[in-house]
C-alpha cells in the first residue's frame, strides 16, 4: 500500500481503487484497463501504471459509473402506510428513522405522503440525492394507483397531454390502464415531477380519486418483492444504475423476481 505522502502526491493505482470499490479482483480490473473498458473523467485509460485520486476522479467501466467511496450507503425501503417521509417528526408520528437503525446519517431521497406506500431510496450521498430529487435531471418515478370509477382511454390521454393545477402545468411521462375492477381501475403512471401529492392531485382533477397508491420504481430501482417495512442494501449494479440515471442516462437495473407483488395496491 502506498504511503499517505505517495497517495497524496501521485494518487492510487487505478486497478487497486477499482478492486477496493468491489468492481472485481485486481487482476480482472487490470484486464478491464488494458482492454480499454475503463474511463477516468470521461477518457479511456489503458495504462496499468495510471494513478488517480479516488476523492475527486470519476471512474466508469463499460460505460457504468463506479462509486469509489465505500462510506456511501444506498438503501431501498418499502414504506408502510401511516409513516411520514421524515427522519424525525415533530408531531411524534411514525417516521423513517425506525427502519435505518445501524446506518449512520442516512436520509430519504424525496418524499411519499403518509398514506402512500412503496419505494423510498435512503442514502448518505447528498450529491446523488439532489440529482435524483430535482426534476431538471429527469429521473422518473413509477406509481400504481387504484382509483375510483372506470378510467377510459380519454382519461389516459388527458393525463398524458397535461392540464393546469393550482401550482402549474403537469402531465404524466407515461400512463396506462392495468385493470378494471367493479367500480375501480388500476393505473400505472410515470412522472419525473416531485411536487407534493402530485399523483393524488392529478387523479382528483380528472375525476378519479385515489383509493390506494404505491410507488414501485424510482429511476432504475424497482420495489420488486420487498415487503412493507423492510429495507435492503442496493447492489453494486443498482448503485451504478442510479449514478447513471442521475447524469440523465438510462440504465436498467436487474429486475426483481416477483413482479406480482408490485401490483398489490392497498386502500
Amino acid at each position: 500500500m502506498p504511503s499517505n505522502q505517495e497517495s497524496d502526491a501521485q494518487g492510487v493505482r487505478l486497478q487497486k481503487v477499482m478492486a477496493a470499490a468491489g468492481v472485481a479482483s485486481r487482476r480482472v480490473c487490470e484486464d478491464y484497463i488494458t482492454q480499454g473498458r475503463v474511463k477516468v473523467n470521461g477518457r479511456v485509460v489503458t495504462e496499468l501504471g495510471t494513478r488517480i485520486n479516488p476523492e475527486t476522479d470519476k471512474v466508469s467501466v463499460g460505460g457504468n459509473p463506479v462509486q469509489l467511496d465505500n462510506s456511501r450507503v444506498y438503501l431501498a425501503l418499502n414504506k408502510p402506510a401511516g409513516v411520514v417521509s421524515s427522519m424525525s417528526d415533530e408531531n411524534g408520528r411514525p417516521d423513517l428513522n425506525q427502519f435505518v437503525v445501524g446506518y449512520d446519517r442516512v436520509f430519504n431521497v424525496g418524499r411519499l405522503d403518509a398514506e402512500t406506500t412503496g419505494l423510498i431510496i435512503m442514502t448518505n450521498d447528498g450529491e446523488l440525492a439532489h440529482k435524483l430529487s430535482h426534476p431538471k435531471f429527469g429521473v422518473t418515478k413509477t406509481y400504481v394507483a387504484r382509483v375510483e370509477g372506470v378510467v377510459t382511454p380519454a382519461i389516459i390521454h388527458k393525463l398524458l397531454s397535461g392540464f393546469e393545477l393550482d401550482d402549474g402545468m403537469i402531465k404524466a411521462d407515461k400512463a396506462h390502464l392495468i385493470d378494471i375492477q367493479p367500480g375501480e381501475s388500476l393505473v400505472e403512471i410515470v412522472l419525473h415531477s416531485g411536487r407534493n401529492r402530485i399523483v393524488r392531485r392529478m387523479f382528483e382533477f380528472v375525476g378519479h380519486p385515489v383509493v390506494g397508491l404505491v410507488r414501485r420504481q424510482f429511476g432504475p430501482i424497482q420495489l420488486g418483492p420487498l415487503k412493507e417495512g423492510r429495507i435492503r442494501e442496493l447492489s453494486k449494479i443498482e448503485v451504478s444504475a442510479l449514478l447513471k440515471a442521475a447524469e440523465g442516462e438510462t440504465k436498467r437495473a436487474p429486475r426483481p423476481a416477483n413482479k406480482r407483488s408490485a401490483l398489490q395496491v392497498k386502500g
